[in-house]
């Protein structure tokens, strides 16, 4: 697995949703995350056996989270009972270039800045949500995280989900960015694959249980 890139996804991760400073450990970071569902979350760089049974064994906090780069079945096995888990997600990243953002007729998009986290909102013809996403990373890195991507229900294949990321795009380039990473759903996949995204690992969400253990959404 690619250390810088996945550096680049904790990093921008941290700034995006607010999270503590990612903690350096032998085999990845520990970031405090501070929410009920999601105490801290551990990334794995090394997708061992050895190492994944070790920090299973070490952690004993209900709402931790590992986040490892190999698929389910492969990491299953090393589990015990108490540990569920995540939707299957993939590390994706990409060259960033500037492109149009098109709306369809009726559609309003809004773009800003703040803290280090650009926003995209999109709003239909009544003012209500249609989608929205957030990108973020540390003051003048090269790589920014592409983040909580969403389009309503109402809303979808009307290309809404592209205009977001293209407007994430062209903000992160005009601030000096030269690349973009994000975890992405299997139903994100394609959105991204048709904007040139590669996937680079798959990405495995697992949460030691506890009664408000819920999805982590990346």
């Amino acid at each position: 697995m690619d250390t810088a890139t996945v550096r680049a996804w904790v990093d921008g991760w941290v700034v995006s949703r607010g999270a503590a400073p990612a903690v350096e450990q032998p085999w990845g970071y520990t970031v405090d995350v501070g929410l009920p569902h999601q105490v801290t979350r551990h990334v794995l760089t090394s997708t061992g056996e050895a190492v994944v049974r070790r920090v299973v064994e070490k952690t004993t906090a209900p709402g931790t989270w590992l986040k490892v780069f190999a698929a389910p079945e492969a990491i299953a096995p090393w589990l015990t009972p108490e540990w569920a888990f995540d939707d299957p997600c993939f590390l994706m990243s990409t060259t960033l270039r500037t492109s149009t953002t098109d709306l369809p007729t009726g559609y309003r998009l809004r773009t800003w800045s703040r803290g280090g986290v650009t926003r995209a909102l999109v709003l239909a013809a009544d003012g209500s949500f249609a989608a929205h996403g957030q990108a973020a990373g540390p003051s003048g890195a090269e790589s920014v995280v592409f983040d909580q991507i969403e389009t309503a229900t109402a809303h979808r294949r009307k290309g809404l989900g592209r205009t977001v990321m293209n407007a994430l795009a062209n903000a992160a380039v005009a601030t000096g960015a030269r690349s973009g990473v994000l975890g992405a759903t299997v139903e994100g996949r394609g959105l991204y694959e048709s904007l040139g995204w590669s996937v680079r690992a798959p990405l495995t969400g697992v949460v030691l249980k506890s009664p408000d253990a819920g999805r982590d959404r990346l």
